[in-house]
């Protein structure tokens, strides 16, 4: 026995604990089964466990199933779960077993012992038990999956929608101030049809409202919480009333619509909702890696490449060529939205791993979604703020690219025909001259007819 530690016990035997530590024995026997990685649930996760334990209390102090004076002191130890005071002592690896019950017994150690302290004994004296009393109506199996949904909901309802609503609020304010500002589309990375700026840039905040929108729809799923289920599904040793108290006491703290699910059976054996949740995330991703995309093109040069739009200068770019400035905002987005992609394709196959009455990769699930969450909304937050707040249109690059396109001869199409106009452009392409030098030789038009038709703005809308 060391002097800096002290013996608990569970049902397997005793285990020594750091003297420190608020965890106890089967914390310490998941830190020797599981040295994998240096991954932990992120702080989202665990707060959705301190509600869970917070409320769960307050719900068997009502119903009387374990004394005042340990529902309340569990109440206040969970509290500093939830304000993130005992962070430090959720210390289980992600990598573990694929319930997350290591991860359970951990919160349900760490905030025995707290409120072991708080009535005044001594931590490990079992005056207060993670079993009898922390977990009282509980199962890991509905707990870890409830607090993923919890945590998940959060994320999105109150860090990744707000976030995107920063972006395309961005977004849109570039698209009116572009909008009087014309460039050569492009479709198969040649030159097409003439757009305007604006409307090239309220297609982006068109991808990014869509991206809010289905994100906003997966929250009728995750809504849905798997507390009550316990073990299997059938609600085994848990009171009545326990579940719907539950649940709406982490409802009315959080300010989120939680409610029971209709079927545990479901909730428990699937992870469905969180394999939606991630396919929402993994799209926003696509859209975000398009959007950037674009813009680093379009500001690539500055002088030998489109160069239609100017990029704010954020960092020297090279360490061997002096004055190089690279897209460096987009950049991230693009890596940012490869790694959700990633987490995504982890999320999907963990839903395959469903058996019977209990999927058995929650913990890697819950680490890639509360992952994904957090990587989107700050490379929204940043994007906008220091990218696309700063755009800029360069408008004689855009108007000399304009001239110079073959597609310009589109226009033309419908009046002297189809092969006539390729023919012109043709001409064009093998001479270097522009469509309207050539078509003032070859379309048989008269010269206000031809500017009327090569006039780009009468080529941006229907019917024109």
């Amino acid at each position: 026995m060391r002097s800096d530690s002290r013996v608990e016990q569970d049902s397997m035997g005793q285990m020594q604990v750091p003297a420190t530590a608020y965890y106890g024995a089967q914390t310490a026997r998941a830190i020797e089964n599981f040295p994998i990685s240096n991954l932990r649930f992120p702080d989202g996760f665990i707060r959705a466990l301190g509600l869970i334990k917070k409320h769960a209390a307050r719900s068997n102090e009502a119903l009387g199933l374990i004394p005042n004076d340990i529902a309340s002191a569990i109440q206040r130890a969970a509290d500093e779960v939830i304000t993130g005071k005992l962070d430090d002592q959720f210390v289980v690896d992600i990598f573990q077993t694929g319930s997350g019950t290591s991860t359970n017994m951990n919160a349900n150690e760490v905030i025995a012992n707290r409120a072991i302290e708080l009535l005044g004994g001594k931590r490990g004296d079992g005056s207060v038990h993670p079993n009898d009393h922390v977990n009282r109506g509980q199962s890991s199996n509905d707990v870890i999956p409830s607090a993923i949904h919890i945590a998940v909901l959060d994320g999105i309802h109150h860090q990744l929608l707000p976030a995107l609503a920063e972006l395309h609020a961005a977004l849109s304010k570039k698209a009116v101030a572009f909008q009087e500002i014309l460039k050569i589309g492009r479709t198969h990375l040649q030159d097409a049809t003439p757009i305007r700026l604006g409307q090239e840039f309220s297609g982006y905040a068109g991808q990014v409202e869509q991206a809010s929108r289905r994100l906003q729809n997966t929250e009728a799923s995750l809504e849905q919480l798997a507390l009550g289920g316990t073990a299997v599904g059938t609600g085994l040793n848990t009171h009545t009333g326990f579940s719907q108290r539950t649940i709406a006491g982490i409802a009315a703290e959080t300010n989120l619509p939680l409610r029971e699910t209709s079927n545990h059976f479901a909730a428990q054996g699937a992870i469905d909702a969180c394999i939606e949740t991630s396919g929402a995330l993994r799209a926003a991703a696509v859209s975000l890696i398009k959007i950037a995309n674009d813009i680093r093109w379009l500001g690539s040069g500055p002088r030998c490449g489109l160069g239609e739009l100017k990029l704010p200068a954020t960092q020297p770019g090279s360490s061997i060529m002096p004055g190089k400035v690279n897209p460096v905002m987009c950049e991230m987005v693009i890596q940012v939205g490869a790694q959700v992609i990633g987490n995504d394709a982890t999320v999907a196959f963990s839903g395959s791993c469903g058996a019977f009455e209990l999927n058995t990769m929650l913990p890697v699930t819950a680490y890639n979604l509360l992952q994904s969450i957090a990587l989107l909304t700050r490379a929204c937050q940043v994007f906008a703020s220091r990218c696309v707040v700063g755009l800029e249109a360069d408008v004689q690059k855009c108007e000399a690219n304009l001239e110079q396109s073959l597609a310009m001869c589109t226009a033309l199409a419908p009046v002297i025909g189809y092969d006539k106009a390729a023919k012109i452009a043709k001409v064009a392409y093998e001479s270097g001259r522009t469509i309207r030098q050539v078509a003032q030789e070859l379309a048989g038009l008269e010269q206000a007819e031809l500017d009327r038709l090569l006039d780009p703005r009468n080529q941006l809308e229907p019917g024109r």
